[in-house]
This record gives C-alpha cells, sequence and structure tokens, in this order.
C-alpha cells in the first residue's frame, strides 16, 4: 500500500487507507506513516476522526471485562522482575516524605495502566475471541467495504465506505472456500453501518480465513444460490 506520493491508479484511496488505521489492519511501516500524515495532514487527520465515530458502534456489543487475578501477578512480573531488592529499611521520616512511598505510588500507576493495555493480550485464551476483517473493493469498481467478522456474536459487521447499489438492485455478500461454490451470508443491508448474522454452519468456515465477495443482485438476493450478477467486492479475511 502507498500512502504517499504520487496519485494513481494502483494508490488506494486516503480515505479506505484511514478507515485500515482506525481498525489496526495497515503494517508496522504503513502505521508509522499514516500516524505522521495525521500530525502533519489536517485532512487525513480528520478522514481518521470520521472513521473512528463511524466504526465506534462496532465495539458497542463488546461488555467490559473484569481482568482475572492472574493478570497483575503476570504484569508485576514483567514490570519488576529485574528490580533489585530493596535495603533495608531505614528510619521512617514521615509518608510524604518518604522516597519508598512516592516509588510505590509511581509502581502502582505504572501497574494500572500497563493492566489497561495488556489486559486483551493476557486474558486467558477461553477468553479471546476470534476478530477477522477485510477490505473489499475491486479494480473495475468503485464499491468499497470494510467487513469485521465478530466470532462472539457470529456476525459480520460492514462499513460501507463508496459506490451505490442500481436501483431496483441489491448488494449479496458471499463466503468463497477454496474452489468450492460460493456460499451466500445474505443480503447486505443498506447503511453506512450493517451487521449480517452467520449461520452455525459456516462460522467455522470464516474463522479459517475465507473469502468475503460482495456481487449485484435483483431485489431479495440471487435467485439461483449462486452469484447472478458481477462482483463488485471481493477481500480476505485477516486475524487482527
Amino acid at each position: 500500500m502507498t500512502l504517499t506520493g504520487e496519485h494513481g491508479p494502483e494508490r488506494e484511496s486516503d480515505d479506505l487507507i484511514a478507515a485500515e488505521y482506525v481498525l489496526g489492519v495497515l503494517s508496522a511501516a504503513e502505521r508509522q506513516e499514516a500516524t505522521h500524515r495525521i500530525d502533519t495532514d489536517p485532512a487525513f487527520a480528520r478522514l481518521v476522526d470520521e472513521w473512528e465515530v463511524r466504526l465506534s458502534p462496532l465495539a458497542d456489543a463488546y461488555p467490559a471485562a473484569e481482568p482475572s487475578q492472574s493478570v497483575k501477578p503476570a504484569i508485576d512480573r514483567r514490570l519488576f522482575a529485574s528490580a533489585s531488592p530493596s535495603p533495608a529499611a531505614a528510619p521512617r521520616a514521615g509518608i510524604w516524605t518518604s522516597l519508598g512511598f512516592w516509588r510505590g505510588l509511581a509502581a502502582a500507576a505504572v501497574a494500572g495502566l500497563a493492566i489497561t493495555i495488556a489486559l486483551p493480550y493476557l486474558q486467558p485464551p477461553a477468553q479471546q475471541q476470534t476478530r477477522l476483517v477485510a477490505s473489499l473493493a475491486a479494480d473495475s469498481s468503485n464499491v468499497k467495504y470494510l467487513a469485521v467478522y465478530d466470532a462472539a456474536h457470529h456476525n459480520v459487521g460492514l462499513s460501507h465506505l463508496s459506490g451505490e447499489r442500481d436501483q431496483g438492485k441489491d448488494f449479496e455478500l458471499w463466503l468463497i472456500e477454496g474452489d468450492k461454490p460460493p456460499v451466500s451470508l445474505g443480503v447486505i443491508p443498506v447503511g453506512a453501518a450493517t451487521t449480517v448474522p452467520v449461520t452455525p454452519t459456516l462460522q467455522q468456515q470464516l474463522e479459517q480465513g475465507a473469502v468475503l465477495a460482495v456481487s449485484v443482485e435483483p431485489p431479495g438476493g440471487s435467485p439461483t444460490g449462486q452469484p447472478t450478477g458481477p462482483v463488485v467486492a471481493t477481500g480476505d479475511l485477516k486475524n487482527i
């Protein structure tokens, strides 16, 4: 992906780059370049702000989680395992003038911040849920979607980036796995942010990382069970 340079047919739109930045699917180098553009390019920074607002409803379904009792000791070991043993205690000179008190207070603050940052990575495997993301686009079409598969709630969240369906037509979402025939996930509802439910029989296929595609179909979806109109956007599901 190219974030700067000449505008050409291979350059992805700033709008899509901003959305991928918010989702966290850019590579380290691309994210660093995007961060620099946020600091130096007010127009690009506004796009990032808009996508943060637009994509925030995707996180509403995730309830707050209390860390397990093992999280705090694990963080303490990482933060303070190399610290040298404390010397023998000196005579107390009052808590407010105690260097140990202020060090302890600072350590507690650092540990609290670390818990907030590290909680998603230190949760037991059983509590972690699969989330996959795909950028759906095609060279021959201006239709673009961002798709996020939510294993916890068994649905695909879709953010409509660009491209309108023709009057009297619907967009339909398909799952493609290898050489197998496409499987319909249903008609995509009209809207900037929508969800498509996933049946239990298709959840495992999605979690293994399949391809999603969008086709143009008659109202209500394909009458044959297979795409009948042009495929206007595709993308691989990837872990985030």
